[in-house]
C-alpha cells in the first residue's frame, strides 16, 4: 500500500467513501443557463449585524434575479465563539425582512447538512483523499514549538507563519507519521500549499475588476485537533458540494481569496466567482470608521426591528448602497417595488459606504406615507403586540378609533410624512386617548408668553361654545379666522405683520391657543381632522378643562 494511502488509512480508519461518491451524491443544481447559487453563511455568535443584512441581501437578490437558489448555512466550528439560540434567531430576523431562503439549517434541502458541524463525514472523505494524493498531512508542531518558530522568524524579519523550511512536519517520512499517530501524539491537518511568496497571482473580483495578489505559500491548518474543519477548508468544501456559484461577501475577505482559490485549484474544482462588498463605515467625529457590534446600537438589525422602522424603507436604504444607480431608479419608479430593480456587480461602490441614519429616517417616511390607513394600523398593531404593548391594548380597544387617526391627510399626491417609524405613532398621537391627554394637563402648558391669561380664556370661551365641526375644513377655516377676528387677532399673517400693534397675534397664533388646550402641545397631526375624531363632546370637555386650569 502506498505510505500516504497507508497514513489516510490510520488517521480515517472508518472513512470508506471517495470524492467520487460526495460528486454523486450532491450533483451540479439543474438550474436555468445564468442562474446563480448564492449563500449566506453566518455563525452562531451574536445578532445579526447590519453588514450581515447588507451581504444577504444582496446574495439572495441576485439568485432571486436569475431564477437561481439561495441558501444558508451555519458555521459553527468555533464552538468557543457560540451564542446557544442566535443560528435561529438569524433566520427570524432574515425573515422579518422578507429574505427567506430556498435552503436553510433548519428546514434543510438536498444539498445539506447545512450546519457544517454536522458535515464532518463529507469534510473526513475529502481530507484523507488529500493525504493520500499530497495534498495535505499532519502537523504535530505543539504551541510552543510554534511560538518558538514566529519568534525565530521575527528576529530574522521574513514572513512570518507554517511554509517553506518553517514547515517542518511537511517533511517528516511516512514511517515518522505513522509511528507519531500510533503513538497517540496530537496533530493537525495542514494543506500542502504549492505556493511561493516571491510569486504574484491575478485575481477577478466581479465588484472590482482585476488585479494582483502575492500567491499564498502557508500551509494553513485545515482540520483542527478536535477533528473540525478551519474556515478556509469548510468555505472550499461547502461551496463545491453545495454548488455555489457566486459568493458575495465582505470585503475582510479580500486577504483571504489567495488561500481560497488555490485550494480550489489544487482539488481541480471550479472556483466559485467572488464579488467582495463595500463594509458599512460609520463617522466617529471626523473619522470614519467600520460599524461596530461593541460600539454602536444601530450596527444590530433588532435596532430596527425594535424602533419599528418599516422593513420596505430600511431594505431600501440598503439597496442605495447596494448600486449607484438605484436612486436615479426610485425617481423615475417612485412607488414600484424595490426589487424591480436589478442588481448589478458593476454598479457597487468600491469605497465603504457611509450609514445614514437621517436618511434612513427619510426613505422610511416616505414608504409609510404611502400605506393606507388599514396597512398602517395593522402594521403598527403588529409591531405594539411585540415591543409596546400598552400602545397595542388602546389600539385593539378601539381599533376604528385608531384607523381614524392613521388615516389624518394620507393618500393623494403629497400625503403628510408624519412617521419614521412605527414607535413615533404613539408619542404623536397619544393626546387623543383622554387618560394620557389628561396626564399632560397636569404639566406647565406651552402657552405664547407674550399673551395674557385674559387673552387665553377669552380665546377659549370663544370657541367651546361652538367648534363648528359639522363644516368642510376650508369652511371651517373661514369659520375660524371669523372668530379670531372678532377676538382681537388678525386672520392674515401678512396683516398682522403691518401692524402687529393692533392685534393680540395672527390667526395661527388664535388656532394655537385652541390646539394646546386640546392636545397639551403645538404641534399636531391636521388639526381640523383632530378635532373632528375627537368629537363636539371631547373638545369641550378640554377646552373647560384648560378654562378652569387658566382661572386656577
Amino acid at each position: 500500500m502506498d505510505p500516504k494511502q497507508k497514513i489516510a488509512n490510520a488517521i480515517f480508519p472508518s472513512v470508506t467513501q471517495s470524492l467520487d461518491d460526495l460528486e454523486h451524491r450532491y450533483p451540479p443544481r439543474n438550474l436555468p443557463k445564468g442562474a446563480m447559487v448564492t449563500r449566506f453563511a453566518p455563525s452562531p455568535t451574536g445578532f445579526l449585524h447590519m453588514g450581515s443584512l447588507f451581504a444577504s441581501l444582496c446574495s439572495w437578490r441576485y439568485a432571486k434575479q436569475t431564477d437561481g437558489v439561495f441558501f444558508c448555512r451555519l458555521e459553527d466550528t468555533d464552538t468557543k465563539r457560540e451564542i446557544a439560540g442566535t443560528g435561529d434567531q438569524v433566520l427570524r430576523e432574515l425573515k422579518n425582512f422578507g429574505i427567506i431562503p430556498d435552503e436553510n439549517f433548519i428546514d434543510g434541502g438536498a444539498y445539506g447538512p447545512y450546519v457544517q458541524s454536522e458535515r464532518k463525514p463529507i469534510y473526513d472523505i475529502v481530507i484523507k483523499s488529500m493525504i493520500e494524493n499530497g495534498a495535505a498531512y499532519p502537523c504535530f508542531c505543539t504551541h510552543e514549538e510554534l511560538d518558538e518558530m514566529r519568534q525565530r522568524q521575527e528576529a530574522l524579519k521574513v514572513n512570518p507563519g507554517y511554509w517553506g523550511e518553517y514547515a517542518t512536519c511537511r517533511n517528516l517520512s511516512p514511517d515518522m507519521v505513522l509511528h507519531r499517530i500510533e503513538n497517540g501524539d496530537p496533530y493537525v491537518i495542514r494543506f500542502r500549499s504549492p505556493g511561493q511568496s516571491h510569486n504574484k497571482i491575478m485575481i477577478t473580483d466581479l465588484i472590482r475588476g482585476s488585479f494582483e495578489m502575492t500567491e499564498n505559500d502557508q500551509d494553513i491548518v485545515i482540520m483542527k485537533s478536535d477533528g473540525l474543519p478551519t474556515y478556509h477548508f469548510a468555505h472550499l468544501v461547502d461551496d463545491h458540494f453545495m454548488r455555489t456559484t457566486h459568493v458575495t461577501r465582505g470585503e475582510e475577505w479580500m486577504p483571504s481569496l489567495p488561500i481560497h482559490l488555490q485550494l480550489f485549484d489544487v482539488m481541480g474544482w471550479k472556483r466559485p466567482e467572488y464579488a467582495h462588498l463595500p463594509v458599512i463605515m460609520k463617522m466617529d467625529g471626523d473619522t470614519r470608521r467600520k460599524l461596530s457590534k461593541r460600539k454602536d446600537p444601530e450596527a444590530a438589525v433588532s435596532y430596527f426591528l425594535e424602533a419599528g422602522y418599516p422593513v420596505e424603507g430600511f431594505l431600501e436604504y440598503l439597496m442605495t448602497i447596494a448600486n449607484t444607480n438605484f436612486e436615479g431608479w426610485r425617481l423615475q419608479n417612485p412607488t414600484a417595488d424595490i426589487f424591480e430593480f436589478r442588481l448589478s456587480f458593476d454598479k457597487m461602490t468600491l469605497d465603504g459606504a457611509l450609514f445614514d441614519l437621517e436618511k434612513v429616517k427619510s426613505i422610511s417616511k416616505d414608504r409609510l406615507a404611502l400605506l393606507s390607513a388599514e396597512e398602517i394600523s395593522g402594521r403598527a398593531l403588529t409591531w405594539a403586540k411585540a415591543y409596546q404593548p400598552e400602545f397595542a391594548a388602546l389600539i385593539e380597544a378601539d381599533p376604528k378609533k385608531f384607523s381614524a387617526f392613521m388615516s389624518i391627510e394620507r393618500g393623494g399626491e403629497k400625503p403628510r410624512k408624519d412617521y419614521a417609524k412605527f414607535s413615533d405613532i404613539f408619542p404623536i398621537i397619544d393626546f387623543m386617548y383622554p387618560e394620557y391627554y389628561d396626564r399632560y394637563m397636569c404639566d406647565p402648558l406651552p402657552w405664547n408668553e407674550t399673551l395674557s391669561k385674559e387673552i387665553l380664556i377669552g380665546t377659549l370661551a370663544s370657541y367651546v361654545t361652538d367648534p363648528f365641526l359639522d363644516l368642510s375644513e376650508s369652511e371651517w377655516f373661514e369659520r375660524l379666522k371669523a372668530l379670531a377676528a372678532s377676538q382681537g387677532f388678525s386672520p392674515s399673517v401678512k396683516e398682522y405683520k403691518k401692524n402687529k400693534e393692533a392685534f393680540h397675534g395672527h390667526i395661527g397664533d388664535f388656532a394655537e391657543i385652541i390646539r394646546i388646550a386640546v392636545s397639551g402641545r403645538k404641534n399636531t397631526p391636521n388639526f381640523y381632522y383632530v378635532l373632528r375624531i375627537l368629537g363636539v363632546t371631547e373638545v369641550r370637555r378640554r377646552i373647560q378643562k384648560t378654562i378652569a386650569l387658566l382661572q386656577g
